[in-house]
């Protein structure tokens, strides 16, 4: 069986001295090649932490991740993040915030190369005119463009989006929000992205990951998006013969299950290393093979 481009693997994290209770424990999954996958769980579970891990932000205190076959061991160019806020460089223009990442990536090609590069995925954001704006001149949805098309200019194997549009207004996140779904279709990315709105995840992720609560919380299923990425519009979502089915199961995880998954577990069903896919509206799938880490946890 082909190991997923992205296996996490036994991931758990302690603060403070190490007997405080792990705030996530046993995590085990994986992100296929150019799948979108959103996770979704309560404050305090410890999502902004995996993703901080992902990313190479943070070391966990057990388990690993691997990416493309290779264990993370810090921060990379392969794999770029969008945060909450645009964390752009002030003092610099669009162009210049993206031709900084670019030259990082690539150091030795020339300014031409450089600009010719990054004007490509201003405008696949669509800032084509806005090069030589600062942001200070720029509103919220434009900064996140920007902030969307620097981390796409590195061609990253892998792109963690933390609550992106969590801060903007609901026009301006559901403009981005299509922006989104046409770019990672025509370029196939791999995305993994911590979200807190159940109708986000269904219309962007082809997988949505569920935690439950912490201290000590754990991937209690995932679940498969039945609505074909061509088929999810946001005007029409909801007459998406799949979608209430969808958006049900996930409201009562977050509203009931996930406060309450020990009394699943204790059932003698769970095993974090076979997660159950479901399929709502549709039968369950059968849950994936065991996950064989490249080496051991501890």
């Amino acid at each position: 069986m082909e190991r997923p481009l992205i296996s996490v693997e036994g991931l758990a994290r302690r603060f403070g001295d190490g007997n405080q209770p792990a705030v996530f424990e046993n995590i085990w999954f994986g992100i296929d090649r150019g799948e979108f996958v959103c996770l979704i769980g309560h404050s305090g579970c410890g999502k902004t932490t995996i993703l901080n891990v992902l990313a190479g932000l943070d070391q966990p205190s057990d388990g690993a991740v691997i990416v493309d076959n290779r264990e993370i061991d810090g921060p990379s160019l392969d794999r770029a993040v969008i945060f909450q806020g645009h964390a752009l460089l002030p003092w610099l223009t669009v162009m210049g915030n993206i031709a900084f990442a670019v030259s990082s990536r690539w150091p030795k090609w020339d300014r031409a190369r450089v600009a010719e590069h990054s004007r490509k995925f201003i405008e696949l954001v669509g800032l084509k005119g806005a090069e030589n704006k600062r942001p200070a001149q720029l509103s919220g949805g434009m900064k996140q463009r920007v902030g969307i098309a620097r981390a796409l200019s590195i061609q990253p194997k892998m792109l963690l989006m933390d609550e992106p549009f969590s801060a903007l207004d609901a026009l301006t996140r559901g403009m981005l929000q299509d922006e989104v779904l046409r770019i990672c279709a025509d370029t196939r990315q791999t995305v993994f992205m911590i979200t807190h709105d159940v109708d986000e995840a269904i219309l962007l992720a082809d997988k949505i990951v569920l935690m439950t609560n912490g201290p000590g919380a754990k991937i209690a299923e995932i679940v498969v998006n039945t609505m074909p990425r061509n088929e999810r519009h946001r005007n029409d979502l909801h007459r998406h013969p799949q979608y209430y089915a969808i958006r049900n199961h996930l409201v009562e995880f977050l509203v009931n299950r996930s406060k309450a998954f020990d009394q699943e577990i204790a059932d003698g069903s769970y095993d974090p290393r076979r997660l159950k896919l479901v399929k709502p509206g549709l039968a369950a799938v059968n849950p994936p093979a065991e996950v064989v880490p490249l080496r051991h946890t501890h």
